[in-house]
């Protein structure tokens, strides 16, 4: 079971302050141990919300944001 659980990548993510309350505030309500795996869990959920998808080519870290529409996005531009 411990193999389970081993994780051979880092990620390493800058927040804003109001996604970081947003983080901790889901976190809480859901009594998650981390926010580690509050951010696992809200990756899985994201991923399966959108069938697993592929990451779009051509977009930066900055064209992506937590509490926020973002005008950069091929999503947002689409609309």
């Amino acid at each position: 079971m411990a193999a389970e659980l081993t994780r051979g990548e880092r990620l390493q993510i800058m927040l804003t302050k109001e996604e970081v309350e947003a983080l901790d505030n889901w976190r809480f309500s859901r009594r998650m141990p981390s926010r580690a795996a509050a951010v696992r869990e809200l990756l899985k959920r994201g991923l399966a919300a959108e069938g697993f998808m592929q990451a779009d080519g051509g977009l930066h870290s900055r064209d992506y944001g937590v509490t926020a529409d973002q005008p950069n996005s091929k999503d947002s531009a689409a609309e």
